[in-house]
């Protein structure tokens, strides 16, 4: 099961933020729902940085609905004034009825059309009924399940290509994950390219760093070089080399924005 703490920089730092799992008719296409509901006073910014799962995210809010694909580095958001947004991680057999080329939406994203969907979730976000964030889930659970169809068994291969690699720390390398899938690298290569848009070394090495800032978090006082032994890391300048290409700083400047 793919650890849903993870990614979130700094979570004392976040508004209201709920994590839902998804309508059985969407469980292959859906890892969970996230919804982030937010008022701040006049003048307030709240910046949000995040360190995401490999993986595209399917985005409503009031303004509309965006496709956004995997990330090769951290990103933030500022949240100022009223609002909220219900975001989908989605598993890889999701994508193909979103895009044909997720990897032309690296670091990027792309509006999608989608009054059917916009419009009835914007109806119960901005209601009032006390159970609005179950019903918003339902809403865009049976949207996907009916845009997606049945489950092809490309699809399901690679949601277990990507259950693996993001759960699995024993997978250190490409190689290694093709071996557990009983496929050549070059089939695991096609299969990331197609269904998440990052070759598979990008994606382990997005678990290893998620994993080390949970640590971090978990505990500021760790020993570094035992972490990076521990996550495989070739010694403690290899962490660090991968914390600053991807936050734009070394675990030990993390550690200290707790």
């Amino acid at each position: 099961m793919i650890d849903a703490r993870r990614g979130v920089l700094y979570p004392d730092r976040m508004p209201r933020f709920h994590r839902l799992p998804p309508t059985p008719d969407a469980q292959h296409l859906v890892a969970w729902f996230w919804i982030p509901e937010w008022e701040l006073d006049p003048g307030e910014t709240s910046r949000q940085e995040i360190v995401a799962y490999p993986a595209l995210n399917l985005v409503v809010e009031p303004s509309g609905v965006q496709l956004v694909g995997a990330t090769t580095t951290a990103t933030h958001r500022d949240l100022t004034g009223r609002g909220w947004a219900v975001g989908a991680l989605l598993r890889p057999t999701a994508v193909a009825a979103l895009t044909e080329k997720p990897a032309e939406l690296r670091d990027s994203w792309t509006i999608l059309a989608a009054p059917d969907l916009l419009e009835p979730i914007a109806a119960v976000m901005d209601g009032d009924e006390g159970d609005r964030l179950p019903h918003a889930v339902a809403i865009m659970s049976g949207w996907l399940a009916e845009r997606a169809g049945a489950p092809t068994d490309a699809g399901l291969q690679a949601n277990a290509m990507s259950e693996l690699i993001m759960t699995d720390p024993g997978i250190r390398s490409a190689e290694q994950a093709a071996t557990r899938l009983a496929v050549s690298l070059r089939t695991l290569q096609r299969m990331t390219h197609r269904h998440v848009g990052l070759p598979p070394l990008a994606m382990i090495r997005r678990r290893r760093l998620q994993e080390a800032a949970q640590r971090l978090r978990d505990d500021p006082g760790l020993d570094l070089a035992a972490l990076a032994a521990e996550l495989g890391y070739a010694d403690h300048a290899h962490l660090t080399g991968d914390f600053r290409t991807v936050l734009g700083m070394a675990p030990s400047g993390y550690r200290q924005g707790f």
